[in-house]
């Protein structure tokens, strides 16, 4: 049963900033620094607990993989969503097309760009399966835009890819955490962990199909992507991880033991209610932009632009209302934590 959505969010958050922000980086759970914290107090300690527990490391990546809904062995852990980008750019032979879209995020065009000797192309979003074509080899493409909260049309891409024997990579960075999200369909997603999933800057998964796998070399393979984990930590490993935790990076504890907490916390409230939750609030912005006269960036995501209000961000900021001036526009977004109050104190400043 879903836990109820007030009670969480008095109960794990302390912040006393109108956060309208999480598009930028999400507010920590009073679990998760909990957890940080304990970890750091061992460290600093010198005792054993310091060191760092693959068990939570583990068990974020079961949580996220529920959340995505993908079984476990799909899933890899990272830093960055950018290294895993990389991961797949480094698969494609020179000359591949990757397709991507107009003004997407860049850590999921630069892997792809900086090689040099592939042919980068870019569509607009609302056009991009259409653009797929016989010589497109991927398509990288965000699942909602960070910069104003557009929302892909997956299925449509998914569809265009398959007929024309592309692969395709989702950053799912801007969904995962309010979105339902089905990772299942694609050969790879990228997620950062430290917005709409509550944990911290260092926690990132990737998920690839269990066809995709063998596309992918482990580049940055440390003794951690071994099959055997504690058997093989000096000299060439024996056998690489059967799955897909073999493009593991070696974790930053810090952020995973945040993770676990965070992920736990989101499981037990449910990504259905916080959907509701923050689509209403975002809807109750939209209406209120109107009657102040504001035109944002359509659409029905959980993050809303205005274009052309980006020079009041320092202002709003100044009066504890957190949020982003992004590609010209202010940015708001709602999260299981943003209060009705909050939006209307936005407005009210805005006004």
């Amino acid at each position: 049963m879903d836990l109820d959505l007030a009670e969480a969010t008095r109960a794990e958050f302390a912040h006393s900033t109108a956060y309208l922000n999480t598009a930028n980086c999400g507010v920590l759970p009073r679990s998760a620094v909990a957890a940080v914290r304990e970890l750091a107090d061992a460290a600093g300690a010198g005792i054993p607990a310091g060191f760092g527990d693959f068990d939570r490391v583990n068990r974020a990546r079961a949580a996220f993989a529920r959340l995505v809904g993908v079984g476990v062995e799909r899933v890899s852990v990272g830093s960055a969503v950018s290294t895993h980008a990389g991961l797949v750019s480094a698969s494609l032979p020179p000359g591949a097309e990757v397709l991507c879209p107009e003004d997407d995020f860049a850590s999921v065009i630069n892997p792809f760009v900086v090689r040099g000797d592939l042919k980068v192309r870019f569509a607009p979003l609302e056009t991009l399966a259409e653009a797929v074509g016989p010589d497109t080899a991927l398509v990288s493409l965000s699942a909602v835009q960070s910069a104003d909260g557009r929302m892909a049309d997956l299925p449509a891409v998914r569809a265009a890819t398959a007929a024309h024997g592309a692969r395709m990579l989702v950053d799912a960075t801007q969904a995962v955490g309010w979105l339902p999200f089905d990772a299942s369909p694609y050969d790879y997603t990228v997620t950062g962990g430290y917005k709409w999933l509550l944990g911290m800057r260092g926690a990132s998964y990737m998920t690839v199909s269990q066809e995709a796998q063998h596309t992918l070399t482990p580049l940055h393979a440390g003794w951690v992507v071994a099959e055997s984990l504690w058997d093989d930590i000096y000299g060439p490993m024996g056998e690489l991880a059967r799955d897909a935790r073999r493009f593991d990076e070696s974790p930053a504890f810090l952020s995973y033991h945040a993770a676990e907490a965070s992920l736990a916390l989101l499981e037990r409230i449910g990504i259905e209610a916080i959907h509701a939750h923050d689509t209403a609030l975002a809807a109750r912005y939209r209406a209120g932009l109107a009657r102040l006269g504001h035109e944002p960036v359509p659409g029905e995501a959980a993050i809303v632009s205005v274009p052309g209000l980006a020079d009041r961000q320092p202002a709003l900021q100044a009066a504890g209302i957190a949020t982003s001036a992004r590609a010209g526009a202010l940015r708001a977004s709602f999260h299981l934590y943003t209060t009705e109050a909050d939006v209307d104190r936005l407005l009210d400043v805005l006004s």
